[in-house]
């Protein structure tokens, strides 16, 4: 666990470090330079330009995962094995790059009436899809190689740097709306050039495939299971398929209403990018190693940790939202997005506390029975997304995803258990969801008995007193009510460290 630990804090620290800059750039200059349609626009490419980048992935994200230990040599560098991780994604492209040719027109029909600004972009797909595939191929080599920090510094840091020089060059009236956006698509071509770079300085990785090492059963295995796992992609792409559908059926104004509440819905998630990137290798070992009592146990200390993290930061972003939406630029124009924060973190929650039994799962012989799950989520996602959206406009986005996300889950963990006799359950859970609730409960007493005690001004002021009072009093109950015996630990030693200086 120590290589999981220092690169879990190093990766967290760039996430976190990613998100202050993302906070200023979505909250005080995106929503001041752009308008809601210009900024739903930015978030429809993005999202298109990612779950299309997925699928072109041919399942080679899970595969290099899931494969790496067969290959694993530092002499002979891998066998090549980065040499496979180039050439499949390139296929995928290929292939999607001429479905998308094909396809072009009905796919811009659909957007014409009431988002036309994608259309008059929507070339920029292609391109931007490449340069998305090759920067998360190029992360999941260097997450196998347990050197994760530069690329999620690469990702959450380096792009949201370059779109904010985007942002402040276009809405000082510097550069064209047409230059903004080619400036905007163009910075996943930059972070896939300095991750590409990053690992050829490594000196572990070769592009010359050694095809006597692979044997004929290998190569089968691995050619089925990433062409199986095509059709599980979907999974971690559910929230992108929200945001075309608001552009398509509402216009980019919703669209862009979402994204700033989804901005901050996935704040919650942050920590599970680098705990999860850097545990999935372990899990797969272990797989490999048919070592099921260490997978309970990965599973079960991810999961647990993943939802004590993931609900103190969603309620203490609660707290702060009413004051959030009241000091950013045009913050009432964006207030309508309170729900989906509500909502789509509570979803948030659920993905990144339970996310690592899809890796179980995909890690496992028995992958296969993963494309049923897929299939659910993704019908249940499109069914939802397709009748709440006009009943409950971008709320129903939000609520489309959780509850996607609670039927997906509950027959996938209800299959780890039965079938492979994996559970990512345990007791604490229980204790960390009966304490968010409590927490949720004195917060509403508060708002009702001292909030009205504050006068006018009291968004501001009330927000500081309730952080003030979270950062003090949750440590001490996290600690005292001994939820993990690791993150207690780690207090004591944080404490000693304190009283020593």
């Amino acid at each position: 666990m120590g290589v999981i630990a220092k690169q879990s804090i190093k990766g967290a620290l760039a996430n976190y470090i990613g998100i202050a800059i993302g906070f200023v750039t979505t909250f005080f200059v995106v929503t001041d330079c752009l308008t809601r349609e210009e900024l739903g626009l930015t978030r429809v490419l993005v999202d298109a330009a990612l779950l299309f980048s997925g699928l072109a992935q041919l399942g080679t994200n899970a595969s290099i995962i899931r494969y790496y230990p067969y290959f694993k040599d530092s002499e002979h560098r891998d066998h090549g094995f980065f040499g496979w991780t180039l050439l499949l994604p390139f296929i995928g492209f290929s292939l999607f790059a001429i479905l998308f040719l094909v396809f072009k027109d009905p796919i811009m029909g659909i957007y014409s009436k009431e988002s036309p600004l994608v259309v008059d972009y929507f070339y920029l797909v292609l391109p931007f899809t490449f340069f998305a595939l090759y920067l998360t191929v190029f992360e999941t080599n260097c997450s196998v190689l347990m050197h994760i920090t530069v690329p999620k510094a690469v990702r959450e840091c380096g792009i949201r740097l370059l779109n904010l020089v985007a942002y402040l060059l276009y809405g000082h009236d510097i550069i064209s709306f047409d230059l903004f956006v080619v400036f905007f698509c163009s910075s996943y071509a930059l972070a896939a050039l300095v991750d590409f770079l990053y690992l050829l300085s490594l000196e572990r990785i070769s592009f010359k495939i050694d095809r006597h090492f692979v044997s004929r059963r290998l190569l089968k295995q691995i050619v089925l299971y990433t062409l199986f796992m095509t059709a599980t992609i979907l999974a971690g792409n559910i929230p992108l398929i929200n945001s075309l559908f608001l552009g398509a059926k509402t216009g980019l104004t919703l669209a862009g209403v979402y994204t700033i509440a989804s901005y901050i819905a996935n704040i919650v998630e942050v920590p599970y990018r680098s705990l999860g990137a850097i545990s999935q290798p372990m899990i797969s070992q272990a797989v490999k190693e048919n070592n099921w009592r260490e997978v309970n146990r990965l599973g079960q200390q991810v999961s647990l940790h993943q939802l004590l993290v993931a609900c103190l930061i969603f309620f203490f972003i609660w707290i702060n939202l009413d004051a959030l939406f009241t000091l950013i630029p045009h913050g009432d124009e964006y207030r309508g997005g309170m729900g989906v924060v509500f909502f789509l973190g509570l979803a948030k929650i659920v993905n990144s506390s339970f996310s690592i039994g899809t890796n179980i799962l995909n890690f496992s012989n028995r992958y296969p029975v993963s494309l049923v799950f897929i299939t659910v989520l993704t019908v249940s996602a499109i069914v939802f997304n397709n009748e709440l959206i006009p009943l409950w406009g971008v709320n129903g986005s939000a609520c489309a995803t959780l509850f996607s996300y609670l039927i997906y889950f509950l027959l996938l963990l209800s299959y780890l258990y039965f079938r492979l006799k994996v559970s990512i359950f345990s007791s604490p859970q229980i204790k960390v969801v009966l304490f968010i609730c409590v927490l949720f409960a004195v917060n509403a007493l508060w708002g009702w008995g001292v909030t009205p005690l504050f006068g006018g001004h009291h968004v501001f002021i009330d927000a500081l007193c309730r952080s003030l009072l979270f950062l003090v009093v949750v440590p001490v109950a996290v600690y005292h009510l001994h939820f993990s015996i690791p993150i207690n630990q780690m207090m004591d030693k944080l404490v000693s460290r304190l009283r020593k200086k």
